[in-house]
């Protein structure tokens, strides 16, 4: 009877043992340590309901589903660990290994991706998607390597709005005096320093405050980050403009990326392939969706522009072209021209 129990427990080990072997075969143990878990710290500075913040959390939720739990991506949405403006930094240092930026945040790094920012530099989001989903769009995430930054994939968020609370802004004139809140982008300030307005550069986690106290009379952004910032609570004038565009980079640091096992790496992009399509989709649908409810709660006054209204808008601001065309060469300039033309 000893004998039998004594080799019952010894086939248990055994199986143990091989079923542990087989669930580390996938390891790749010149990279990672046996049984360590990795773990993937993604920072953001908006909102969880926001097409950005629920794409994270929904790649996130696959690659811990189709990984078994071998690779955990946490999320820290709202600026719950960086700060706009510091999150770059803190990518760099290894403090967290994924960021997804706005373009704006690559003006420093490498110039042309400024291109961007452009007032009307595209009519519709399609033209977008063909754009960076080219050899455009490579060439500029291609860019991004010299500063040991992996581009991997592109997020939109939308089209960009005016909002502000000292009058309602249909002509290129009526932006003279007012004070907006831009991102820290060349681009962006001429673009309302043309139209005789006044550009603060400020962290989008400030902006709401800034608002209410304030310190600044408007500020630009999708209708999701009006929506979910509330930033409609303490305006009292929206224009729908669609004039510039505000997508994201999603980011890892080099250093890490490239320690990564082969087939995480491969795991990885697969999902943010199939993220990426998903969050397209559902910032369109967000954005329409809450435009709906802004209009239906009151609380802007609501003005969309006609085509003629955009004309002169379009007119007003072409400067902002040759401005950047001086800085940084006409080669990107004139390409985003010609895709104009194009469409």
């Amino acid at each position: 009877m000893e004998k039998k129990k004594i080799f019952a427990v010894y086939m248990i080990a055994v199986v143990l043992f091989t079923l542990s072997g087989c669930g580390q075969r996938v390891v790749d143990t010149q990279q990672i340590a046996k049984n360590e878990k990795i773990v993937i710290k993604f920072s953001h500075v908006v909102a969880e309901n926001t097409p950005k913040g629920l794409a994270a959390e929904r790649f996130a939720y696959l690659v811990r589903e189709r990984t078994g739990g071998y690779v955990e991506v946490q999320v820290f949405p709202d600026s719950l660990l960086y700060k706009d403006g510091e999150e770059m930094q803190a990518l760099k240092d290894g403090k967290v290994q994924m960021l997804a930026p706005a373009t704006a945040k690559f003006s420093d790094i490498y110039p042309p991706w400024q291109v961007l920012d452009l007032p009307f530099a595209f009519p519709d989001i399609h033209s977008v998607h063909a754009f960076m989903d080219g050899p455009a769009g490579e060439e500029l995430i291609s860019g991004l390597k010299s500063n040991k930054l992996v581009g991997l994939a592109v997020w939109d968020n939308g089209f960009k709005q005016v909002t502000n609370g000292i009058r309602p802004l249909v002509k290129p004139e009526d932006f003279r005096g007012i004070t907006f809140r831009v991102m820290n982008s060349q681009v962006l300030e001429d673009q309302f320093n043309t139209l005789g307005a006044y550009a603060v550069p400020m962290p989008f986690n400030a902006v709401f405050n800034a608002l209410a106290w304030g310190n600044v009379d408007g500020e630009e952004n999708t209708i999701s980050n009006i929506y979910s910032k509330h930033f409609d609570r303490v305006q009292r004038y929206l224009t729908i403009s669609n004039h510039s565009y505000l997508g994201y980079v999603v980011l890892a640091n080099a250093d890490f990326w490239n320690s990564l096992p082969a087939w995480v790496r491969k795991v990885l992009e697969e999902t943010l392939a199939e993220v990426t399509q998903w969050e397209r989709d559902k910032a369109a649908e967000l954005n329409k969706e809450q435009l709906e409810t802004m209009k239906k709660e009151g609380y802007l006054t609501i003005h969309e522009l006609t085509a003629t209204e955009r004309l002169k808008w379009q007119r007003a601001l072409s400067s902002v072209y040759d401005h950047l065309a001086q800085e940084i060469g006409s080669y990107w300039v004139d390409r985003i021209k010609m895709d104009q033309i194009k469409d």
